[in-house]
């Protein structure tokens, strides 16, 4: 089999669609009737048109995962319909080579009146397998969905979990040139997630996959390649999945969150610098290079004495995942301190050498204190600050070390 064939060749595919029904309607009409008489359809948009998906162009060959990301109404659904054979593109070319495997909508393809067993045979009939073929492998469809109690039960009764678990079995059991996958394993429980991420890995081997997801790390773990969509248009077409998922994540922007008055005391400022003083923005985000020291600053008003202030500082990734922290303890040199009320009280905490892979991240920070011999929580700000780290490193996971590597023999 040969490992560099093309099984999916997109060029310059574009698909456009009408606010308007009636609009939409009456346009249709006129379409037909000049293909009927021979003629082209009109180019360009007419009143009410927009692009959903405009002049996309890639390749997926056997053995590789194309990860498709972007944001809500940034054409992947449409795109995906297109390549299934569901609507048909206005401009450009599809082409899909070999049997495949969709799963591109919850229950898409299932008859509700018909049981678990039913639906198997006619989706592997649709997918072009014979009845003998699908003899072959329904025990192995049903074992990896989990579903012998439930196989001739109506799928009108499943939940859409078990819609799911049987979906992705009959797509994957039957080893399709092409598999399709969007969105919909985020309904299924992580054990049967990891299980189906499992079976990609073996189906990889022989096949080209297609995974739409909103979920980035599920996209890093399996993807080859990368295309990152917004608007219709591919802003990111290429191997480098790290750097695809920068330009992803770069879409959110950076920000600094709205302070609210805590009652206890409000933090009036916060901000990033590097250990030298510098400051540099770039459409409003903190930009850190890789590697460099910085000093997070920020003013805290109290509206009462607080005496023994502590901070909790977490960092969080893309993915608004916790994966460092700094927690005082009372034992911490700043214990025994008053902040007097109604005062502004500046703070600054040194990081030295951040090692982060490029991208947005963000800092909580939450202060306690003793009020009336009690410690008690003053505030916690989630996501109080974001800033970008930048350079060459392109790791998903966040921090990324540099240890020396010798040859010892």
């Amino acid at each position: 089999m040969d490992k560099s064939e093309v099984l999916i060749k997109v060029e310059g595919v574009s698909k456009k669609f009408c606010k308007s029904l009636k609009r939409s309607l009456w346009y249709g009409v006129g379409d037909i009737s000049r293909s009927v008489l021979g003629l082209r359809n009109l180019e360009g948009l007419r009143k009410d048109e927009f692009w959903a998906v405009k002049d996309v162009s890639f390749e997926v060959r056997r053995g590789e995962c194309l990860g498709l990301i972007g944001h809500n109404g940034a054409g992947k659904s449409t795109l995906l319909k297109m390549l299934n054979g569901l609507i048909r593109p206005d401009e450009g070319r599809i082409e899909m080579r070999g049997k495949v495997g969709a799963l591109i909508e919850l229950g898409a393809g299932f008859s509700p009146v018909l049981t678990g067993r039913e639906n198997v045979y006619n989706n592997g009939a649709v997918l072009g397998f014979s009845k003998a073929d699908i003899d072959k492998k329904f025990d192995e469809i049903v074992a990896f969905a989990e579903m012998a109690d439930f196989i001739d039960m109506p799928v009108q009764n499943y939940s859409s979990g078990m819609k799911v678990r049987l979906g992705f079995a009959i797509a994957s059991q039957m080893e399709p040139d092409i598999l399709i996958i969007d969105e919909v394993l985020a309904v299924g429980d992580m054990g049967f997630v990891i299980k189906c991420f499992n079976r990609m890995d073996e189906l990889l081997q022989n096949t080209a996959v297609i995974l739409v997801s909103h979920s980035i790390p599920q996209v890093a773990r399996m993807a080859t390649k990368l295309n990152v969509m917004e608007k219709g248009k591919s802003k990111y077409m290429g191997e480098d999945v790290a750097a695809g998922i920068n330009i992803y994540y770069s879409r959110f922007g950076s920000r600094i969150t709205n302070f609210y008055d805590h009652g206890k005391a409000i933090l009036e400022e916060i901000w990033i610098e590097r250990a030298d003083g510098q400051v540099e923005k770039i459409d409003g985000n903190i930009l850190i290079p890789y590697g460099i020291s910085i000093k997070l600053k920020f003013k805290i008003k109290t509206h009462l004495d607080i005496k023994s202030p502590l901070f909790y500082l977490a960092f969080f990734d893309r993915e608004q995942r916790n994966f460092a922290e700094v927690i005082q303890s009372e034992s911490d040199s700043n214990n025994g301190e008053l902040l007097e009320k109604q005062k502004v009280h500046e703070f600054e905490v040194l990081f030295e050498e951040i090692r982060f892979s490029q991208g947005i991240y963000s800092i909580t920070l939450s202060m306690s204190g003793i009020l009336k011999n009690n410690r008690e929580t003053i505030f916690r700000i989630q996501s109080a600050i974001y800033f970008q780290v930048t350079g060459n490193i392109h790791g998903w996971a966040p921090i990324q070390l540099q240890p020396q590597l010798r040859l010892l023999n």
